[in-house]
């Protein structure tokens, strides 16, 4: 879907990410939206209003003293579709979550009672510290959509924990989903599995896999935007569900096993986008084993798989995913066939940008009806959606 005929006003509050927000409101509008910006004093440090005024085609609004438009903080929460703040610095996630409205933009949060999707943008540490994960939990709880951040470059270098704003497509992405019309995803109850699991060799060491079930969490998120009803099986990790989810915690392969297998009860789809273990220890020790003891053979057992043993409800879409090393295509083929998926999503381990522990992912979706449909490389929000579009019509 576009946003053709919407009305969305885009927040930006003052952070280095800024220069994004240009792109993106570029991006709306050549998507049909009517776009007012709202700038903080601090984002106007860092680009110029006249800037998005000329790539918006619309007076921008900066201040709460501006004559001629006293209420403008009321009209401009009340009458839009969408609000959009990109970015979301840690002091705009914290005055907001404060309930203050000192600026234009604060206050029309304040006022707001439509959906907002805030895109945090910072310092990672800035994101890590204990207050603005306090802030994002009680935005998340009044009814904030959040997008990102992501890992990548910051303003001061490269980082590998969460701070990076997510790219405008991503957010653009994000927009449609929220806005899209109530279509077959309203009201479904979905099943999503994410992240690893571990196998204990004893109760300090164990079996895992590198995934952060960044796939799995924003499969969730796009499914939640369409209106369903979510529940997200996840394994060990530290990123935050989103808001709205029904969230089971797990860690063994045959806890997900288990936990799939109850949550399936009434669902419409199941995504299984979680990196199981695939073997586990014939034993595992009560006690951590000295490396003094020497050297230590492991005797390893497959683990369950997962999706060939559940019991499908009937309607059921399931949907599997193969991350493999080479011949990828048959091999997602041949398990498409061999577990009576409706689809199968492949991606490449050893391709930059589509392995693990990554922003991004470039896929190809294999349905049991249809021709594949391949993905290039988006950021994992994005491909959700396009992995939602692919199944969509194999909806009972």
């Amino acid at each position: 879907m576009s946003l053709a005929g919407r009305h969305v006003v885009l927040g930006v509050s003052g952070g280095i990410a800024c220069y994004k927000s240009c792109t993106l409101a570029r991006r709306l509008t050549e998507d049909g939206a009517t776009v007012d910006a709202v700038l903080t004093a601090a984002a106007a440090e860092f680009v110029r209003p006249v800037t998005f005024e000329a790539l918006t085609g619309r007076p921008v609004v900066t201040s709460l003293w501006e004559r001629g438009r006293a209420l403008a903080h009321i009209g401009l929460a009340k009458h839009p579709d969408l609000v959009i703040v990109a970015p979301a610095t840690a002091q705009l996630l914290a005055r907001a979550a404060q309930g203050m409205a000192d600026d234009l933009l604060t206050a029309l949060l304040l006022a707001r009672t439509g959906p907002v999707l805030a895109a945090p943008a910072m310092n990672d540490a800035m994101y890590a510290h204990p207050a603005t994960q306090e802030n994002v939990r009680v935005l998340r709880e009044r009814g904030w959509r959040m997008i990102g951040p992501e890992i990548g470059a910051l303003a001061e270098g490269p980082s590998e924990r969460p701070g990076r704003m997510s790219e405008p497509e991503a957010i653009l992405d994000a927009a449609r989903g929220i806005l899209a019309p109530a279509g077959p995803w309203r009201g479904r109850k979905v099943v999503v599995t994410a992240g690893p699991t571990r196998e204990h060799l004893d109760p300090v060491r164990v079996i895992t896999n590198p995934s952060s079930g960044r796939m799995g969490y924003a499969l969730a998120e796009a499914a939640l935007a369409r209106g369903a009803s979510v529940t997200l099986i996840a394994g060990p990790g530290e990123l935050l569900p989103p808001a709205g989810a029904q969230v089971v915690r797990i860690e063994t392969t045959e806890e997900l096993r288990a936990a799939v297998q109850t949550a399936l009860s009434g669902a419409a789809a199941l995504f299984m986008a979680a990196a199981p273990a695939d073997f586990r220890p014939a034993s595992n020790g009560a006690k951590k084993r000295p490396r003094q003891s020497g050297p230590l053979t492991v005797k390893l057992l497959p683990t369950p798989d997962v999706l060939a043993s559940l019991k499908r409800p009937a309607g059921c879409v399931m949907v599997g995913f193969a991350l493999e090393t080479g011949d990828g295509r048959e091999h997602a083929q041949a398990k498409l066939r061999a577990k009576k998926l409706d689809a199968i999503v492949l991606n490449d381990a050893l391709e930059p940008g589509a392995g693990f522990e990554v922003q991004t992912n470039r896929v190809t979706i294999f349905r049991k009806a249809g021709e594949p449909v391949d993905v290039p490389l988006l950021a994992k929000r994005a491909v959700a959606d396009r992995i939602l579009d692919a199944v969509e019509s194999s909806l009972s």
